[in-house]
This record gives structure tokens, sequence and C-alpha cells, in this order.
């Protein structure tokens, strides 16, 4: 069973069964003898609420005369019960869903029992109580779904302290999460809720029953539910009259990697991408629940460890896995120095892995918590981890040349495997899902127009094609861009599916699969429910992005390409990075789209020269000039963009009014008069904004556009500057400013050079890479 609202009302799950989600509408009680079945459902007075089914199914859900609620089979067998030990016979004995989420069973003016008392992975605040219950003598907590598709009860629990009142996260009796002191009263001084415009006075109140939570709403069409989410971590989502979807403002711990057990057992969690893998000679304990991004089951050693033996004379040895936090549960030996620690662990045929640091520190059995830290970060610690004799024979053997040629001969029949088998076996797909190396999906073309509806709704349009949402299995939403560059549909194919499928980062958008069939060619994304940065941004809407939500974006945005230019295996740059090519997802985070220009750079080499250009408004001088190009041309595209989003317009559209208004030579200028930034800020915002963020802002937008590339900040400096790690400074008013500002001839030509937001696709697309 689950409680959800339609439109623009709440959503909170109440009990569960594994079905997909619909909606119909009854009364607001049933009573002894009446049930619940098919599309029927129960309404709350005021419309706020709805119990029912998630599909219709042969199931029922009754107020039967035997004395309790309960939901019954297709065989008329008992599957779950109230139990209550009071007799529910009496006539007058009614059941009811309230305006507050609450399902009750009462006799006369006594509840016999109620949904509040026995949550599931939600909590609402008016009413239910997570904690230890001195009335009933029982302990009521959250706990998640096991995945997203599986609501069997995961690993992880909410409960309270009943003598200190703090909110505690548990993987098991592992506490990975505490509250901190706040004993029931208020926790506004959270910056989440502290700037929020619509809640205020959030807490967690103790009572005699548990914990409750309450909070004011400046609109009483504003709610909150708190949810454990199947991550394990505790999420407060929001709804509001003009929201099309709850958001999360607020969640600890706030990476996933925080929380223990997330990755189960011998893997390791990447921080920047929030994704799990198994450690080396490891793999999947369940294939299946790890698709599912159900990591808890863990990972398995493929080939068993010999252990040192008089009779093989073959010792273990080790593989150094760099840069990581240290699994949980050690034990320290004193030794003198690394290679006592190693030979003690090695001795031991239960030790997997041993660190030194200051100490001999070793593991036996799986080892748990293991975090990668990014290049950028140096407190990650060597640790190493025992392998095979067997797999230490075999990489010995192998040598620097014949991985060269490997790497040349697998690269070419991968291209030939591809072509081949899009060529060969696209008839006989069906409506079955194919996938290239494991990841990516190769989609049917009948497959695709199904799901979309015959290419019905469209999400957006651009020179080299048009995207359109889809669904998959009745509830996976996507985005189908279909291509529409005839002459040079291959190239730009080849180089977006190498590009898009080979990076994976919570700030760049996911490609799911692709489609070749004919002159037929698709790209399928994950879909983003509120579309790009510019749609929200830019264009009439009741929704106004405010400064909190913005300021997460830009960070987003910097990771992102921090991702792109220094920790991808190649550096990849973007080439044109503007609001249209900014997508949102449902908690209006960040994802850089569209790398239908991306320039793979091999490391060795620091430039490159290209005659692609970006989109007018947002490209470097360097282009316009031809000279050569490098990552500092995205660089100074993302602080144009930056200036939009502080000052919620296009910076072009603001010549209209004088030269003199162009709104980077007005930062520029309020900068190095050490005036008042507020009057900078989108006046929608009503000054509503953290004034340190905002001259942050301004300062790493004015850094990011100097002429020179070598006076602009990476993107990797760029997120410490405006996360405040090192302090920006003044910049001086970049010479393009000073010359744009006194004469618009004298300016830079900012001709209508656009990349993906061509009119047409006549324009050759240029390789990827030059020669320096």
């Amino acid at each position: 069973m689950i409680l959800f609202g339609s439109e623009g009302v709440f959503v909170v799950l109440c009990f569960i069964i594994t079905f997909g989600a619909h909606l119909s509408t009854a009364s607001d009680r049933l009573i002894p003898g009446q049930s619940l079945s098919g599309n029927q459902s129960l309404t709350s007075p005021a419309g706020k609420f709805e119990l029912g089914f998630f599909t219709p199914v042969s199931s029922r859900f009754g107020f039967l005369e035997n004395g309790n609620f309960t939901l019954l089979d297709e065989s008329n067998s008992s599957v779950w019960s109230t139990q209550s030990s009071m007799s529910l016979a009496s006539k007058s004995a009614t059941s009811m869903l309230l305006d507050n989420g609450n399902f009750v069973i009462r006799d006369a003016s006594d509840v016999i029992w109620q949904s509040f008392d026995h949550p599931t992975d939600t909590w609402l605040p008016g009413g239910a109580r997570v904690g230890y219950n001195n009335v009933t003598n029982q302990s009521v907590t959250l706990t998640p779904w096991k995945n997203p598709q599986d609501p069997a009860p995961g690993i992880w629990s909410l409960e309270v302290d009943p003598d200190t009142s703090i909110l505690l996260l548990y993987n098991g009796s592992q506490q990975y999460w505490n509250s901190g002191p706040w004993n029931g009263k208020s926790f506004a001084q959270v910056p989440e809720i502290q700037r929020n415009d619509h809640i205020t006075n959030v807490s967690f109140v103790p009572d005699a029953k548990g914990m409750y939570a309450s909070y004011d709403a400046a609109d009483p069409d504003t709610y909150i539910r708190y949810v454990i989410d199947t991550n394990g971590q505790f999420k407060a989502y929001m709804w509001g009259k003009d929201f099309r979807q709850w958001n999360a403002f607020w969640l600890r711990p706030s990476k996933f990697c925080e929380v223990y057990g997330f990755c189960g057992a011998s893997s390791v969690c990447l921080q920047n991408v929030s994704q799990c893998v198994c450690l080396e000679g490891y793999e999947p304990r369940d294939p299946k629940e790890w698709g599912l991004g159900d990591h808890t089951d863990g990972c398995y050693r493929r080939a068993h460890l010999q252990c040192t033996t008089e009779s093989t004379g073959v010792d273990d040895t080790f593989k150094v896995v760099s840069n990581v936090s240290l699994p949980a549960n050690r034990e320290s030996f004193e030794v003198d120095d690394i290679d006592e620690c190693r030979s003690a662990c090695l001795s031991n045929c239960s030790c997997t892995a041993f660190a030194y640091d200051n100490g001999c520190f070793v593991w036996a059995g799986d080892l748990f918590n293991v975090k990668q830290f990014t290049t950028a970060e140096k407190e990650g610690k060597d640790l190493h981890l025992k392998i095979p004799a067997s797999e230490s024979i075999e990489e010995k053997k192998e040598n620097k040349t014949l991985w060269i040629v490997m790497g040349i001969v697998g690269g070419l029949l991968i291209v030939i495997t591809i072509v081949v088998v899009l060529f060969v076996k696209r008839r006989y797909f069906g409506e079955r899902f194919d996938t290239l190396d494991g990841s990516l999906v190769m989609f049917k073309y009948r497959v695709l127009r199904k799901a979309t509806n015959n290419f019905s709704e469209k999400l957006g349009e651009g020179g080299f094609g048009s995207v359109f949402k889809g669904t998959l299995q009745g509830s996976i939403a996507i985005a189908a861009k279909r291509l529409n560059c005839p002459k040079q549909e291959d190239k730009q194919f080849l180089t977006e599916v190498r590009t898009i499928g080979k990076v994976q980062h919570i700030n760049l958008i996911r490609l799911c699969g692709f489609c070749v069939e004919a002159s037929k060619r698709f790209l399928v994304y994950e879909y983003m429910p509120n579309g790009s940065l510019e749609s929200v941004l830019f264009k009439k809407s009741s929704i106004v992005l405010n400064w909190k939500t913005r300021y997460l974006i830009a960070t987003g945005t910097a990771r992102g390409l921090t991702y792109l230019h220094e920790e991808c295996r190649e550096c990849i740059i973007h080439c044109d990075i503007k609001p249209e090519n900014i997508l949102l997802d449902a908690e209006y985070v960040p994802k850089v789209a569209d790398f239908g220009l991306a320039k793979l750079i091999d490391r060795d080499i620091s430039r490159v020269i290209t005659t692609t250009k970006g989109t007018r408004g947002y490209i470097a001088p360097e282009w316009i000039s031809g000279e050569a190009i490098t990552s500092k041309a995205d660089v100074f595209s993302y602080g144009m963009l930056l200036f939009e989003l502080i000052s919620g317009r296009r910076n072009r559209d603001l010549l209209d009014n004088g030269l003199e208004n162009y709104f980077p030579t007005c930062v520029a200028n309020v900068l190095n008069k050490e005036e008042d930034v507020d009057a900078l800020l989108d006046y929608r915002l009503e000054g509503n904004a953290d004034k340190e963020q905002l001259s942050r802002a301004c300062k790493v937008a004015c850094w990011c556009i100097q002429d020179d590339e070598k006076d602009r900040p990476t993107m990797g400096q760029v997120v410490q500057l405006l996360e405040g790690v090192i302090d920006a400074g003044i910049p001086p008013m970049p010479k393009f400013l000073d010359r744009f500002s006194k004469s618009l001839v004298e300016s830079i030509n900012y001709r209508d050079i656009t990349s993906s937001s061509f009119d047409s696709c006549c324009h050759e697309y240029s390789d990827c890479i030059s020669q320096p």
C-alpha cells in the first residue's frame, strides 16, 4: 500500500508492496465488511493524501469482520494484517485516512491502530514519531528499501537516542552519523534550512511517544517529509504549490562514501562520482543487485590466495591501491619498517591487506569502507592488497611492448565489432536491450519510437539534433537525441559515444545508450526533469532559482568541468559551455551536457589548434584571434555563465541599455572600486543571498575571463575558490572589457560563430586533435 497525492499534494510511503504507481479516487473511510481493490482508493478529507495500490492487482485491502484490517491475496489468504488485539467487529469501528497522512482505525474516540506507529522509510511531520514510545513500550525506527525496485528492508536504520534525543543512523550496530547536540531543539542553524524561503523553525521535539518533527511554512500548501534513502542517507524533501515534484533540500551524510557499508565488502567508493567499484581481483557478489545500485553485498575474490607453503614455495604478493582511506576494523603490529609489516601480513593466511603509516596495520577477511580520493586530494594512504601468486606471475609475464600491440589490436577489434554488431545483428534486437561493453545499451529504432510515443514530446532542438522525452519499460524516463546531420552523422555519433560513454561523474550527463539503424542515429541520455539552466534562469517561470541553488549549480558545474579537464584519462575540452548545456535533475543538481564539440587531448599534448568555435557570448578571445586552444577556453566560458547566474539575465541582453551596462564590465568596476556587490544580484532575489558567496562568485567570474589564459584559474582552482578553500583576491579589469566599454567597433568581434547552436550542419566537423 502507499499513501500518495495527486496533483500538487503529498507523496508518502505508508505500506509497501512491489508494484508501480497508479491513482484513482474514493471516500476517506472504510467500515467493517468493506475493502479496497484494483483502482479503488481512499482520499483524505481535504484531498491531501490518497491511499491505494501501486497498480491494479488482484489483491484487496479490507476492513473485515474478523476484527482486523487485512491484506488478502487472490486466493483470499492473509498476506498482512494490523494484528490488533481489540475486536473491530463493532459497527461503530471505522478506518479513515487523515489530512496529516495518518491512516487510523478507531472505535468511537479510541484509536485502535494507526500507520504512524508503523513507518517504513518515511517520517511525516504532523504527528508521526520515531524513537522509543513509553506508552506502547515499542521502539519505532525508519528503514529504507533494499534498492529502488525491492521494498524489502535495507540494512540501514534511523533511530533516536532515548537519553539525548539525538538522531542516529546505523548500519547494523555501526553508527555512521548523528545529528549532534540538538536535544530536540530547532536546527535552523543548518545553512540549507536557514536560507530556505519556504519553511522556518524546523525542529525535532521529543515527548513520551518518541520524537516528532515540526516546521512552519510560509504557505499552507508547503509540506515536508523525511526519508531514509536506499543508499543510507537521511533526506528532507519539500513540496509547494508551485513545485512540479519533491525537492530534496537537506541530507546527511552529505556524501555517499560517508555511509558505512554503502559499497559493501572489498570494494572502493569513488567519492567524486558516488559509485562503487570492486577491488582488483574481486567482482560483485550479486551482479543483478549491483546493477540496481545495491552494493551492500559487496565483492568476492575471484581466485583464492595461495598462502605460503613449504610444498609449493609460492608466495602471494601485493598490489598497491593508492590515495584511499584505510578500511575499518584494523589490527596494529609493532614493527620497524614496511618490510616487516609486509612479512607479518604475508605470513598470516587470513591477512588480506596491510598499510604502513607510522605503524603497521593489517586486515583479515573482508575490507569495508575504502574510499578513493581524487587526484586533487592528498589525504589518502597506500593500501597494500594481497593478491594470489598466480595473478602476480601472469602480470610479470606481460611486457610493455605486448600491451601496446594488444591495445592497438584490441581497439581495432572493438571498432570492427561495433560496426559488425550494429550492421549484422540490428534486425535481431527486437524489444530486448543489448549492451556494448556491459554498459551502453544498443536500442532498436522501433523501441525508441514506441518509448517516445512516435517522438511526440520534444524537449528541445539544436543545430545537430532534436531531443524527445521517452519512457522505457513503463517507468524509466529518457531523453532521446535524434542527430540530423547526414553528412557528418557517423563522425559525430562516434565522437559522442566514445566521449560521453567513458566519463562518469555526478555533474556530467550520463549516456545510457544509442541507436544505429540505416540512416537513423540516436543518443539516449538520462532524463533531466528540470530541463536546462537556460530554461529556468531566463525564461518566464513561476520558479525563481534562489541563491543557494544557483551557488550549488555553479559549484557542481565547476566540479564536472574539473573532472573533464583533470581527472579523466584524457583531458576533455567541452568547447561550448553555456546555460543551454547545463541540465538540472530532480534536485537541481547540474549536469554538464552536449559533448558534441568535446576535444580529446592526449596529456602529452599541451595545446591544440582547431577551427571549431563556441557560441557567441561565451567564446574566449583566443577563439577569435585563432590562437592555440586549451582547457582555459572552457574556463572563460564558465566565467561568462557565472555572470549570468549572478544577474539572472543574458550578458548580451543588457547591451540594449548601453555598453556601460554590459554586466561583466559592471562587476569588474564594482570589485575594483570595492563597492557593495549586493546591487549586482538578480533583482528577483530581493537581496536574499550569502554576501560572502556573492562576492566570491563575482571575483571568480572576473578571474575566469582574463585575456591571457595564464591569468585564468584552472577549473580545479575554481572549485577551491568557490568553496572558500583559497582566497580569490581582487581581479584586474580584463583588457577586452576595457576596450569593449570604449568602443563596440574596437571590441572583440562576437560574430555568430556557433557550435552546437549552428542553424545548419554545413560546417565541417573538425577532428578532435590536430597536430601540435
